[in-house]
């Protein structure tokens, strides 16, 4: 089986769709299904990947299948886009710098 991570997991929009659901709290894969203009098969190929991808558990509860967020995989992306928060937010502030000069000088 091919090595799946976070980022193959965020990559489709209907994943994110699955991910954003899940953030409220942990749903069955019927209920996932019921969110989607797809087939019930499709989600749970979606659930799948997401699994093997790391970014959700399924517990079996009974007959259910339940989906939960692994939100410290989930962590991986931030700390990967942490540097360019960094750099947008320097550019913020000496954006703001530069607009308080230009303020200054028209006083």
């Amino acid at each position: 089986m091919m090595r799946r991570d976070v980022f193959q997991a965020i990559a489709d929009p209907t994943r994110r769709s699955i991910l954003m659901s899940l953030t409220t709290e942990p749903k069955n894969v019927n209920n996932l299904s019921d969110q989607f203009d797809m087939t019930r098969q499709a989600v749970s190929l979606h659930v799948k990947y997401l699994q093997e991808c790391g970014v959700i558990t399924v517990k079996k509860e009974g007959r259910e299948r339940y989906c939960s967020l692994e939100v410290q995989k989930l962590a991986e992306v931030a700390d990967w886009l942490e540097p360019f928060r960094k750099m947008w937010t320097g550019k913020f502030s000496q954006l703001n710098n530069l607009l308080d000069e230009l303020q200054s000088e028209s006083k």
